[in-house]
């Protein structure tokens, strides 16, 4: 089934339908076409073939309408970060990151650029990502009075998690749940795939319940062991800096082992492929088909 998506996105002239001009697959497009990326959206869609294509078309549309690749820069996000209402903290025990969202400390007003924000945090929790983890944890914590995001705000993050992060989300873990709040999760729940819903744990004790080990959560709120404060000028630069560090790392080990569709993404982030080298696209792609 895979080889068949394989097939797809590498043949002679491939363009993205609905693209009038620059339809080609960029560099970035396919080093994001993994054959992990593949078979996740292959799960998504119960294995069927022409379905996972379509997805997997409509999420490389997607990236680049909503400006993955330029639009949305630290620079143009900063603002957003200011306050440490989202943060990457830690690893469960599976090694997943821990993605915090904290709404009390909301300090915008500007939807568009708070999903845009959101989406950004996502991506870099992939580039936090080891090798052999694909999906992380969000840690939701609405206590605080907080100033809970408009339902249209988090309908629109939560449709963008399903449909163009598949099989992203390892547990969505929430505390302090207020009435409003709770009665939005009751009315979109219907809406929200199964195996999402399964995922969703309401103010669970991720220590006692084996989630995380206390010195990978934070003490407050959470039971962990980490007294962490957020200091956006300590924070944000590292943060930046190890993510750009990371995926320039996994991009150059891509590339030597030959820069198309289909690489593992378990062997550019350890540099090591049974795969040979090469940087012919035709020739690196069916020396990957002679060896699985």
């Amino acid at each position: 089934m895979q080889e068949k998506i394989q097939e797809h996105f590498t043949k002679i002239g491939y363009t993205l339908p609905g693209i009038d001009e620059n339809g080609n697959l960029m560099e970035e497009e396919k080093f994001w076409l993994s054959y992990e990326c593949q078979l996740r959206y292959l799960r998504a869609t119960k294995w069927k073939v022409d379905d996972a294509i379509k997805r997997l078309e409509s999420t490389l549309k997607w990236r680049r309408e909503f400006g993955l690749y330029a639009h949305m820069t630290p620079e143009h996000l900063e603002p957003e970060a200011v306050t440490g209402k989202e943060i990457l903290f830690g690893y469960d025990v599976h090694g997943r990151p821990g993605f915090y969202m904290i709404p009390s400390r909301q300090n915008t007003t500007e939807a568009t650029r708070q999903i845009e924000f959101a989406v950004w945090m996502l991506e870099r929790c992939i580039d936090l990502m080891d090798e052999g983890v694909e999906s992380l944890d969000l840690l939701i914590n609405f206590a605080d009075k907080a100033k809970n995001p408009s339902m249209s705000t988090s309908r629109t993050v939560l449709s963008i998690l399903q449909n163009h992060y598949p099989e992203r989300l390892g547990k969505a873990l929430v505390i302090n749940v207020p009435y409003l709040v709770n009665m939005f999760f009751k009315i979109i729940t219907p809406f929200i795939d199964p195996v999402t819903v399964q995922k969703l744990k309401f103010n669970p004790d991720v220590v006692k319940d084996g989630i995380f080990a206390e010195d990978q959560v934070m003490k407050d709120f959470w039971g962990g062991n980490q007294d962490f404060e957020y200091v956006h000028e300590k924070y944000w630069p590292v943060l930046v800096s190890l993510c750009k560090t990371r995926k320039a790392k996994w991009v150059e080990n891509w590339k030597q082992m030959g820069g198309t569709i289909g690489i593992r993404e378990s062997d550019y982030k350890s540099g090591k492929s049974e795969y040979p080298a090469s940087t012919d696209t035709e020739t690196a792609t069916e020396a990957r088909h002679s060896m699985e």
